[in-house]
């Protein structure tokens, strides 16, 4: 009979955020939850930071008179683990469903982009942080580090995901590609809907062309989410009667097989939830074509290299070992060494 390939149906949810508030959020989502899962969806996607939304005053406001927002933004943010992610976890569980949700994360005093991965006994599995935040958003965000890159098993395939402008990073796009990533989370906020920014006018095209690369050159589904822009938050802006600096609707949401080509959507502006079937023999059809991890690579001439391990910026003394052996010591050639040669060396 040979290999069966899994089939599973998934959905995109392209809605508006509650504009900074956590608990409007959490609600929003678990009902999109249970909305998604009445469809027979397994794999249930929301767009970047849905929870608690995207700081679009970033875009359109100076730091001094964005500030009010960003404590806004702070006290909204959501705690891995926390009563809020509890709720969502007890969402999936009821659906039988596993949960991508895009959340802004606060751990201490600063706060990330981050993918959180609910499987469908409602358990945290997996959370990507995003590695660069993009120009301004460093007004807002950490850098997140390697950890995250690491694609999470399910019973239909492995699931990857990278955030917004994390797709021109190919470095980061071909580590998920070599772990053997097949259904990939792309969550974008509503680029298209902030007018004031030069680059909303091809927003949408940069991400569709992100989007079904990564399919292709992966050879992977893709799913594409993004956000909307609701009325309130445009009020909320102080932008009513507006439009040049920001418009109420944006995202442009799709569901992506490993051709490359559009099998859901695409959906933009306004609210809706994408479906798709994906039959994951699809992939082993387009590998014949190029397996970018196998036939198709040359490990010979290209190399990749990624440091998985969570980055801490506090390590305790013990055991009489020295956290930096090349500053007591150094290396044979006085130089730093480095977290490889410390870990090899045991003094890491």
């Amino acid at each position: 009979m040979g290999d069966v390939f899994p089939k599973v149906k998934v959905a995109a949810v392209h809605a508006a955020s509650p504009f900074l508030d956590r608990d409007a959020g959490v609600e929003k989502t678990c009902a999109l939850i249970a909305e998604a899962a009445a469809q027979d969806a397994k794999l249930i996607v929301f767009p970047e930071t849905f929870i608690p939304g995207y700081p679009f005053w970033i875009w359109t406001h100076t730091p001094a008179t964005g500030a009010p927002y960003y404590f806004r933004l702070f006290a909204n943010s959501v705690t891995v683990p926390s009563e809020a992610t509890d709720r969502i976890g007890a969402a999936a569980r009821k659906a039988g469903a596993h949960v991508v949700v895009g959340i802004s994360e606060k751990d201490g005093g600063t706060l990330y982009n981050t993918l959180l991965f609910f499987d469908d006994s409602g358990q945290i599995v997996g959370r990507h942080r995003k590695l660069v935040p993009t120009c301004v958003e460093r007004t807002v965000w950490g850098r997140g580090d390697g950890s995250g890159l690491r694609p999470i098993e399910t019973p239909f395939g492995k699931v990857g995901g990278l955030i917004c402008w994390e797709h021109s990073m190919d470095l980061a796009r071909y580590a998920l590609a070599t772990q053997g990533e097949q259904i990939h989370i792309a969550a974008w906020p509503a680029g298209s809907a902030l007018s004031h920014d030069p680059s909303s006018g091809v927003f949408d095209d940069l991400s569709e062309a992100a989007a079904r690369h990564h399919a292709a050159a992966n050879q992977c589904f893709v799913i594409n989410v993004q956000s909307r822009i609701d009325k309130d938050t445009v009020r909320d802006l102080g932008f009513e009667d507006r439009p040049e600096m920001i418009r109420e609707g944006g995202g442009w949401s799709a569901i992506i097989a490993p051709t490359g080509q559009i099998i859901a959507g695409p959906n933009r502006d306004d609210e809706a939830i994408l479906y798709a079937e994906l039959d994951l023999a699809m992939i082993a059809q387009f590998k014949y074509v190029s397996d970018s991890i196998g036939h198709y690579s040359r490990p010979d001439v290209l190399q990749l290299a990624v440091n998985f391990e969570p980055q801490v910026n506090m390590v305790p003394f013990g055991g009489g070992q020295q956290i930096f052996p090349n500053i007591a010591a150094g290396d044979d050639k006085g130089e730093p060494l480095s977290l490889v040669d410390r870990r090899e060396t045991g003094s890491a």
